[in-house]
């Protein structure tokens, strides 16, 4: 690693960033060429726009339209697009993003969620509850035809969030989550992929080998697809494909699984 990425990373477990820092000092020159192009076309137009605080945005010029190489994006639209072709009779979420695949869900249909993390905010169409999923509420056996857990178990028993350290929080999530699916359920799930490791205390990463022989005494894997290193999404990849043991070429990817329950 460069000396340059690890003062980076350094960096940015105080919130700072020197590669925007950089990137804002470049664009000062051109912010300022701007406001006084923006003052001499204010003099010649008729209309009447007073210049007020300044307020300058210097790290966005040149950026995409949108971020769409990112686990998030990819498999938020992958499932919810899998949840409205298969409009189950009720759906439960635990831990996703709400931002993005929770409210991408509830935009057609209602959605329960749970998470260790408090929400003020109420949103149309979900229903939320705030529950430490490595200890199981009997009331919630049995409890739904279909479940997602995205980008989220990686994070079980590793304190981020506050929840207690548990080196098998992991498990101990996934075991509960298994409880709340009827038989015959679905599950959608997804994870980073890659060699398996913790990086303390940001998450886990799990290998696809494991995630495949972890799943396989409790459901029927029904689709298995993953997003590349470099955010590309492969859909629906064949069970026996040969990738599995080196995870695709992965060293940070993300397995998105569908999963049936057994019984």
């Amino acid at each position: 690693m460069s000396i340059f990425r690890k003062l980076e990373k350094a960096a940015a477990l105080f919130g700072m960033s020197p590669r925007t820092g950089v990137k804002a000092i470049v664009n000062l020159n051109w912010y300022l060429s701007d406001l006084r192009e923006i003052k001499k076309q204010a003099r010649l137009s008729h209309f009447k726009f007073p210049l007020g605080t300044l307020f300058p945005i210097l790290t966005e010029r040149g950026d995409q339209s949108g971020a769409t190489l990112d686990h998030y994006f990819q498999q938020d639209l992958r499932v919810a697009r899998r949840i409205f072709e298969l409009n189950p009779e009720r759906h439960v979420d635990v831990g996703s993003r709400i931002d993005g695949f929770v409210t991408h869900v509830a935009s057609f249909r209602p959605v329960e969620v749970f998470d260790i993390r408090p929400m003020d905010s109420t949103i149309h169409n979900v229903r939320f509850q705030q529950a430490d999923l490595m200890k199981m509420d009997e009331r919630f056996t049995d409890y739904t035809d279909s479940l997602s857990c995205l980008h989220a178990i990686e994070h079980f028993g590793l304190g981020r969030y506050g929840d207690p350290i548990d080196f098998d929080g992991f498990d101990k999530g996934l075991q509960n989550l298994s409880k709340m699916l009827k038989s015959g359920g679905r599950f959608h799930f997804a994870t980073p992929m890659g060699p398996q490791r913790i990086e303390f205390n940001a998450h886990r990463v799990f290998s696809a080998e494991f995630l495949i022989n972890y799943f396989s005494s409790m459901y029927r894997i029904d689709r298995f697809s993953y997003i590349t290193d470099k955010g590309e999404l492969i859909e629906d990849v064949p069970l026996d494909h040969s990738g599995f043991p080196e995870n695709f070429g992965c060293r940070y990817g993300c397995a998105i699984i569908e999963l049936i329950k057994l019984r």
